[in-house]
Order: structure tokens, then sequence, then C-alpha cells
């Protein structure tokens, strides 16, 4: 009688260049080897960055060498789809990824996967809202694998002071997966590699309970501190607390961003003019003024060099970058800004009378894009922080710059538009209020987005206004327009749509009046 097959058991990481993939794989090696184990190991190399994944394949013969009897096992140098007994992935993507290739199998595979995000630069590049759906991901995960362990790993690294491959590790040292590998061959694995020993066992012991605790489910993450806030800043926000609580929930956040961006007044101010939306607002959840209070933040929050310098020189920035660079205390850290302001930022923080000839000038002779000023600044310097410092201490001279007075005249016509638009349909006021997913950025991204919300406003919203169009056209082409423009923001799709929309507003109001 022939004895039972025995196949080895099969581990594929997917991480992102810079994430310790590698360091990954090889304690996965070395605890095998510390078994007694034969292991053979191979790695498809991508990009430092989140353009392209690093794949790293992993076989262990389940028999320690010493029962083998001189017989070596025949491995594998790359996965095949549906063979694969454990599946890793450092961020949630990657785990789309493996289950897209077919890598994970119900009943087979156990995936263990970090929730956490770093953005595609699509994502990042949309001018919209261009962030993945994780749900399709998370329940094809969990419906698709025959156990799937997901959480916030590199929360859980952060919170133990160690690395994302720490903690994957003491996940995948609790797994059944690999059974005849034990707790102290993966501690010794990391005490072999003689590297930040300490932090990587605090990490490992973070991921083996936080696998214990997890029992097959999703692991939620821990909830994130919310910043100190002021007196001043709290009793403002107190002035919304009968709103309901999505509605709240925005305007505090809206609260302390503008608090911080300028000062209390304008915090305040945002308040007021939200308060003229509430008033509007007729929809039983009050949703009109929950995306109103959404919208309108960001707008008042918009970006200048003043807040570049504000998020560079914060106390919690260069605290985060030590943090994910894991700087030890008293570690030096040097830090270098690249900057490029143009000539629309240096004017907006001058008074309407000297920037507006400047800006005349520069575009009548197509110097808008060409005039800037490149600057590389280290603000882990003394010299260099304190220009940054400097420069953030400008804040309340930009009151008195051309742009803010330019973006306050712009969201005030913005929200008499919103507020008449929900006096005629809350559908309308709702695209109206979209529009403002247009107006983002500085430079050539604010004048494109700008140009595109006027055509489309003067196209579509003034008419609807007005009553020259049927509601039901102008708010589906409004919301066409305003895919149109965020697909292509040189307005080609845009003009289109705007033409299509306008021709069938003529042609159902002829119909009409016949």
């Amino acid at each position: 009688m022939s004895e039972p097959l025995v196949r080895p058991i099969t581990v594929l990481i997917a991480a992102m260049g810079g994430e310790g993939g590698g360091v990954l794989t090889d304690w996965v090696v070395k605890a095998a080897e510390h078994a007694g184990l034969l292991v053979q190991s191979t790695s498809i190399p991508g990009v430092a960055q989140r353009t392209g994944a690093t794949t790293y394949y992993v076989e262990i013969f389940p028999i320690p060498i010493s029962e083998l009897d001189g017989r070596e096992p025949v491995f594998a140098l790359y996965p095949s789809a549906g063979d694969v007994d454990l599946m890793i992935a450092s961020e949630l993507l990657e785990a789309g990824r493996a289950i897209q290739n077919g890598y994970v199998s119900p009943d087979r595979t156990v995936l263990i996967a970090s929730t956490h995000r770093v953005y595609t630069i699509g994502e990042r590049s949309d001018m919209a809202d261009g962030r993945l759906d994780e749900g399709p991901v998370r329940r094809a995960a969990q419906e698709l694998s025959r156990r799937a362990l997901l959480s916030d790993f590199k929360r859980a690294a952060d919170n133990a002071g160690s690395v994302l491959n720490a903690v994957i590790l003491g996940a995948v040292a609790e797994t059944s997966v690999l059974p005849m590998i034990k707790k102290d061959s993966f501690v010794a694995a990391i005490r072999t590699g003689g590297k930040a020993i300490t932090s990587n066992l605090a990490g490992f012991e973070a991921g083996f309970q936080l696998a214990v605790s997890a029992k097959g489910q999703e692991v939620p993450a821990q909830s994130l501190v919310q910043p100190k806030i002021s007196s001043r800043v709290e009793r403002l926000i107190n002035e919304v607390k009968d709103d309901p609580v999505p509605v709240r929930e925005i305007i505090e956040h809206g609260v302390r961003r503008l608090a911080s961006y300028q000062d209390l007044s304008y915090a305040r101010l945002y308040l007021t003019r939200l308060s003229r939306v509430r008033a509007a607002d007729m929809t039983h959840d009050k949703s009109l003024t929950q995306e109103a209070a959404r919208q309108l933040a960001l707008r008042m929050a918009y970006e200048d060099v003043v807040r570049v310098a504000q998020l560079k020189t914060a106390r919690e920035r260069m605290d985060r970058v030590r943090a994910e660079i894991k700087a030890a205390p008293g570690e030096p850290v040097r830090v270098t800004e690249f900057l490029k302001p143009g000539i629309e930022e240096i004017c907006s923080l001058l008074p309407g009378v000297v920037a507006r000839p400047l800006l005349r000038w520069a575009e009548n002779r197509d110097l808008t894009e060409k005039l800037h000023v490149g600057l590389a600044l280290k603000t882990s310097s003394v010299t260099g922080f304190l220009a940054m410092w400097l420069l953030a201490r400008l804040r309340p001279i930009r009151r008195l710059g051309y742009r803010f007075r330019e973006e306050q005249l712009m969201i005030d016509a913005w929200l008499n538009q919103v507020c008449a638009g929900a006096q005629r349909a809350p559908e309308l006021a709702r695209e109206i209020i979209s529009c403002a997913r247009l107006l983002k950025g500085y430079g050539e991204t604010h004048r494109r987005g700008y140009k595109n919300y006027e055509r489309i406003r003067k196209t579509l919203i003034a008419p609807a206004l007005d009553g020259d169009m049927p509601l039901g056209d102008a708010v589906n082409g409004i919301e066409k327009a305003i895919a149109a423009a965020l697909d292509n923001p040189d307005g080609l799709a845009l003009g289109d749509v705007l033409l299509g929309t306008e021709d069938a507003s003529k042609s159902a109001v002829a119909h009409a009046a016949e």
C-alpha cells in the first residue's frame, strides 16, 4: 500500500515596495528552518511605490527533515491559482488583487489582510472622490476564503511602536495553516534577524493576540482619538447639538477645520452660512444641510501657500513623519519640502488693487503658468522651519488678500443658488451643492474647475432657477455635467453634455407649448 501523498504548504505574500515584504518572507523561511523543515522562497520584486505589487512565494514541506530519510520534495517556483494555503496581503487592495487573480479559494485558503489603505495614483488624482469602494473587497475576502482575518494591522503596529510586517507575522503564527511551526520558532526568526528586536517582538505579540481574539471575524480598528479643542470652539460646536447625529458630526469637523484654518470668527461664519441652508432644507433627515456642511467646509478652507505652511509646520506632522519612518527617540530626521509657488499663489495674499493688474499682465503675456519659484526648504533645520513657520504666520493677513475676497463672493453666490434650488426641489439643491466638487486646488486646476462650473451655472442652473427649464431635465443635466467635468477637466465632454441637455430641454418646452 502506497503512502499518502504529502504536498508542500504554500504561502503567497503580496506587499508594496518599502513595506518589508522581503523581511516578512525571510522570517517565515527562518522560522521553518528553525522548526527543522525544508523550505523554498522566490520573489517577484516590484517598484518601491504604490503603483506596483511586490510578491513573495514560499513553500514549506510539513514533514521534518529528520523524518525524510534523505528524500527531498519537489518545490514549485511560482504559485498557481486555487493552490494557495495561506494568502498574506499587506493592504486591502492587495487582498483584492489576489482574490481577482484567483489565488484565494473558499475550500483551501486562509487570508490574512490589513484593512488600511494606501491610495493609488488614480485614486489620488481623481477630481472627484476617486477612492475605491472597499465593501466588495471585504465581502469577497470573507466569502471566497476558508477563513479571513481582516484588521488594521498598520494601526496595531503604530500602537505597539513596531512595524507592519512584524504584526502580520504574529497573526501568521497564530493561524492553523502552519501547525508544525511553533511560536518560539517565529520568535527565534526575529531574534536571528538582529535588527530592532525589541520593537519587532512587540509587534509580533500584538499581531498574535489580535489573531487570537479575532475568531475568524474582522477585527474592528480602535477608534481614533479626537484632537484637543479649545473651550471656545467647543461652545461653537454645542450650538449644533440639536441637529441629527450624521449632520452634527460633519458640522463639528467643519468647525474644527475652519478654526484651525483661519480663526474662530471664520468658523462662526461657517455656522451662519450653514443656518441659511438649514432654514431652506425641507428634507426630513436634513440631508441637504449635511452635504452642504461638507462642501462648504472644503470651500472655505481652500488651498493656498499659508495653508500649506500651516500643515507642514504642525507639530503632529513631524510626529507622524517620525512614526512612519520608525525614528528612535533623539534620532535626527531630515525633511525637505519642495515648493513651487507661482504668480497666482503670490498674488492671492496681495490686495486686489495690486493683484488684479499683476494677474492681467501675466495672463496677457501667457506667463501665468511660467512664472514660478522653485524652493527646497529643509524644515528639519532651524532656518528652513523658521521660513515655513513665518509663512504660516501670515494667516491674519489672508483676509486682506485678493483670493480670500474672491472666494467669499463665490461661496455666497453658490449658497444663494443652493437655497433658491431648495425652494424648487431638494433634488435640484442637491445637484447645485454637488457642483462644489469642481472647485478645488489652485492654479490651473482651480481655473479649469471654476470655468466648468460657470458653464454649468449659466446653461443649466440659472434656467432651472428661473423656471425656464423643466426640473427633471435640469437635475439630470447637472448630474451628467458634473460627471463629465470631473472625468474630463478640459471641458470637451462637458460641452457635449451641455449641448445635448439644452437641445432636449428646448424640444420638451416646444412640445409642451403645442
